[in-house]
C-alpha cells in the first residue's frame, strides 16, 4: 500500500500548522516546497533545526524536497548556474530531513519540445553527476508550463538522460492542463510507471468555455478511482503527496501556479487541503 502525504504551503507557510493537519488526517509523510516564506533551496540551518524538532515524536517522515529546479531558460546558462546551485541546498536540506528524493522539471518551454529535446538532456549532465555522488534521486515532474508538459514527453527525457538517478514523478491533475490532450489515467500512467518514483495528487477540470479550474479531489477530469486502484494492485508503495493546487471564493494566480511560494499562494490553502483530504479518504474507502 502506498504512503500518503501533503505538500505543507498547500496548507500554510506556518511549518507547525501544516504539521498538525497532517496528523489529524494519520498522514505518513509532509513534503518541503516553501515554509515561513522561503523556498526550500532559501532555508537555512537553523531551519533545518526547526523543521526537525517540530516533526520530532510525530511519526512523519519527509517524502522529499518539492523544488523549483530547472523552471528556468534552458539556453540562458546564468539561470542554469543558478539552479545547479538550488539543486546543491536542497540537497543539503533532504540530507539533513532524512530523504533522498529531490523534484525537478525540463525548463520553461520555448519553442517545439523535439527541436530541442537534446539540449534539454545534455543541460542534466552537470545535475546527473551531483545526484551520483550523494546518491540522491531527481523526480522529474511535467508540467503544462515546460517543455515535457505530459507523461509521453517526460518519458522521453528520462531515457535518453539514461541515469537510474533521474526518474519521473507522475501527477495525474497535470495531465488536464496538456494541451496534447493526454489521458491522465490510464493512458499518462502506463507511459510513466516504467519510470515512476513518486506520485502528486491534484485534480482539475476543464469548463465549457475551455477554462481548467482547480478542483477538489474526484471532483474533476482525472479518474481516481482508476488510479488508485491501479497503484494498490501494482503494488506501488512510495509516497502519493497531496499538492492541493485548489482553494474555495479564491483563485490562485498563473504566476503562483508556476512557482509556488510564500503566504499569497498558501491563501486559503489549509480550508482546501482538509477538503481534499476528506473527499481522498471518502474515495479511499469505497475501494475496500
Amino acid at each position: 500500500m502506498f504512503k500518503r502525504g501533503v505538500i505543507t504551503d498547500e496548507i500554510s507557510q506556518d511549518f507547525k500548522t501544516a504539521v498538525g493537519l497532517a496528523l489529524k488526517y494519520g498522514l505518513d509523510g509532509v513534503e518541503i516546497r516553501s515554509v515561513w516564506e522561503k523556498g526550500p533551496h532559501e532555508l537555512d540551518g537553523d531551519d533545518f533545526g526547526k523543521i526537525k524538532n517540530i516533526l520530532a515524536g510525530t511519526g512523519l517522515k519527509v517524502s522529499g524536497i518539492s523544488a523549483p529546479f530547472f523552471k528556468c531558460s534552458h539556453d540562458n546558462p546564468e539561470e542554469i548556474r543558478q539552479h545547479i546551485g538550488i539543486l546543491e541546498n536542497c540537497m543539503q536540506l533532504a540530507q539533513a530531513l532524512g530523504t533522498n528524493l529531490i523534484r525537478g522539471f525540463t525548463f520553461w518551454k520555448k519553442g517545439s519540445f523535439e527541436e530541442n529535446l537534446d539540449c534539454i538532456v545534455e543541460r542534466f549532465n552537470e545535475p546527473v553527476k551531483l545526484l551520483e555522488k550523494e546518491g540522491m534521486t531527481l523526480a522529474l515532474e511535467f508540467d503544462p508550463s515546460v517543455f515535457a508538459s505530459n507523461a509521453c514527453k517526460l518519458a522521453k527525457v528520462i531515457k535518453k538522460i539514461n541515469s537510474k538517478y533521474v526518474k519521473g514523478l507522475w501527477d495525474p491533475g497535470n495531465d488536464i492542463y496538456d494541451s496534447d490532450g493526454e489521458i491522465p489515467y490510464p493512458d499518462g500512467y502506463n507511459i510513466i510507471l516504467p519510470h515512476m518514483v513518486h506520485v502528486h495528487l491534484k485534480d482539475a477540470a476543464r469548463q465549457a468555455d475551455g477554462k481548467i479550474n482547480g478542483v477538489p479531489i474526484g471532483e474533476g477530469d482525472v479518474d481516481y478511482k482508476g488510479q488508485f486502484k491501479a497503484l494498490i494492485g501494482g503494488g506501488y508503495n512510495g509516497y502519493v503527496v497531496l499538492e492541493t493546487h485548489y482553494r474555495p471564493k479564491y483563485e490562485i494566480s498563473e504566476a503562483l501556479l508556476a512557482l509556488p511560494k510564500g503566504s499569497a499562494f498558501s491563501h486559503n490553502g489549509y480550508e482546501a487541503t482538509e477538503e481534499c483530504l476528506v473527499k481522498w479518504g471518502k474515495l479511499m474507502a469505497e475501494l475496500r
